[in-house]
């Protein structure tokens, strides 16, 4: 895949400025694209978009669905605008807009009766070509959203995502038991599929507004599914779990290194790959359905794990650590020439960090998709480390100053992450001669590396302490709720970052 050499900035929906306490796809996703365009970007990168849920720390990588999308991000001010809604207006909304994180219990609590009145009035008072338009969404979704909006309710009633605890009929999706299911509890399935054309109306117009500004949106999928969640209940046959009681067999991780001495057991079903020396054509037919879905979404598409394709850990589920885990064949790239033939194009991103064997890069070299290059893992003393810049050997990469995993770049440089000896590495690299302002001479540095795409995160652009990062992997709490506060990302920044990417010619 061929980009332009170009910059690019990493902002979830989440982390936007929202005058109730969280980004949405509204007014303020709109200034985010008229302020990229200002500063010479022409990529928006963004985490998933998928609904989340606080068993898991409102992850959006341990999503209830990775089809459906996060009803949290439904602006309110465009919804009330529509036609269906003049019987009811919103009022006493909380405005908390100048606050960094998001209070994801509080949102949850004042958005969710406000779009079920929402969803009453649409259903009451909705005709014409707003109820033509929801019909028509209906049926081109079915291929998930049935499944989806049934789930939800399902869960509610038995106050439990973990399905293997409902009644056996539907835990097994006996057919009298979906039917009974899906009418007894219909309202709220109803409910569901309103908020999701919702979500997906809104979406929809902000990618068209973001193109049209020659913004590229680029998107986020991890490799596998959360077992509490609509498409692990609904295809269980793609999945590696007991054919009479659905229990995992084996679950996700990678195993033990030097930094994790028990691995990390992640807990995800894995799929089945193979029956016999052929790819299993369900779980071809499953992924192809997937990456149309997402490509409708972006115009491209980071591939979390990509290395899980060449081959992955399989822990066995009755472990409680990684240790026992062993090495499965992956898809490999028959898997990829399927998609190919299906869908035409890949226009993916594979994210090959961590331990990346050559049959990996060798995956990554016939699809000729570009890899990723994070500086903060390049200052380790060995001076052939392939994240280092010097080391780069082709301009089919993505480099970035850090990830939403990674701690700011001055969090990074100026606090407890790296010792005295690599920060003053860093700086002899660099040719510094000072600390000030150091977050802008990583962005240079990256600016400057023979990278197609350079990608930074907003935090960085604003020279953000620690304390802002996005996730710290291995803990659960207090993650994915960072949150840019009104006018922080000033036109006078970006156009300091325009002047540098005109510089380095990516502008």
């Amino acid at each position: 895949m061929k980009i332009k050499r170009s910059s690019g900035m990493l902002m979830h929906i989440t982390s936007l400025p929202g005058k109730h306490g969280i980004g949405t796809l509204g007014k303020e996703a709109h200034e985010f694209v008229d302020l990229l365009r200002e500063g010479g970007q022409r990529y928006w990168q963004t985490l998933p978009l998928s609904p989340v849920s606080p068993t898991f720390g409102y992850s959006p990588y341990s999503p209830l669905s990775i089809f459906a999308g996060n009803y949290l991000f439904i602006n309110l001010e465009m919804l009330q605008k529509e036609e269906w809604m003049r019987n009811y207006i919103m009022s006493g909304l909380p405005v908390n807009e100048y606050n960094d994180f998001v209070d994801f219990d509080k949102i949850v609590a004042f958005k969710l009766p406000l779009l079920r009145k929402a969803a009453e009035n649409f259903f009451k008072y909705a005709e014409g070509k707003a109820r033509e338009e929801f019909d028509e969404f209906c049926e081109f979704s079915k291929y998930w959203l049935e499944d989806y909006a049934l789930f939800v309710p399902i869960a509610e009633h038995y106050n439990n995502f973990n399905w293997l605890t409902w009644d056996e009929e539907i835990r097994l999706r006996k057919p009298d038991a979906i039917k009974k299911y899906s009418q007894e509890l219909k309202p709220e399935v109803d409910f569901h599929k309103f908020v999701q054309f919702i979500f997906y109306k809104q979406w929809i117009s902000l990618k068209a507004y973001a193109n049209n500004k020659g913004i590229q949106i680029i998107g986020d999928i991890p490799i596998y599914v959360n077992f509490d969640s609509a498409e692990a209940w609904a295809n269980p046959g793609i999945f590696q779990l007991d054919p009479q009681t659905y229990m995992p067999i084996n679950v996700s991780g990678v195993p033990p290194d030097y930094f994790s001495p028990t691995g990390q057991r992640w807990g995800n079903p894995l799929y089945i790959w193979w029956e016999g020396d052929r790819l299993k054509q369900e779980t071809l037919d499953w992924w192809v359905t997937r990456f149309k879905h997402v490509f409708t979404f972006f115009d491209i598409t980071r591939l979390d794990h990509f290395r899980g394709f060449e081959s992955f850990w399989a822990i066995p589920a009755s472990e409680v650590t990684a240790v026992n885990g062993k090495w499965e064949k992956g898809p490999g790239i028959e898997f990829f020439k399927y998609m190919k033939k299906k869908l035409e194009k890949l226009p993916i991103i594979a994210e090959d960090l961590g331990v990346i064997t050559p049959k990996v890069e060798k995956l990554r070299d016939q699809l000729n998709v570009p890899g990723m290059k994070v500086l903060q893992f390049a200052f380790d003393f060995n001076n052939k480390n392939p994240y280092l810049p010097n080391n780069y050997t082709t301009t089919n990469c993505i480099v970035y100053t850090g990830t939403h995993d990674n701690n700011t770049t001055n969090g990074w440089f100026y606090e407890q992450d790296i010792d005295e000896n690599t920060r003053n590495y860093v700086m002899k690299y660099l040719r510094l001669n000072h600390r000030d302002a150091f977050h802008w001479e990583f962005i240079s540095l990256a600016l400057s590396t023979i990278a197609q795409l350079s990608i930074f995160p907003t935090q960085d652009i604003l020279g953000y302490a620690g304390k802002f990062r996005m996730n710290t992997p291995g803990k659960i709490q207090s993650n994915w709720r960072w949150k840019l506060t009104p006018d922080r990302l000033t036109p006078e920044i970006m156009q300091k970052l325009k002047r540098l990417c005109i510089m380095y010619n990516r502008a």
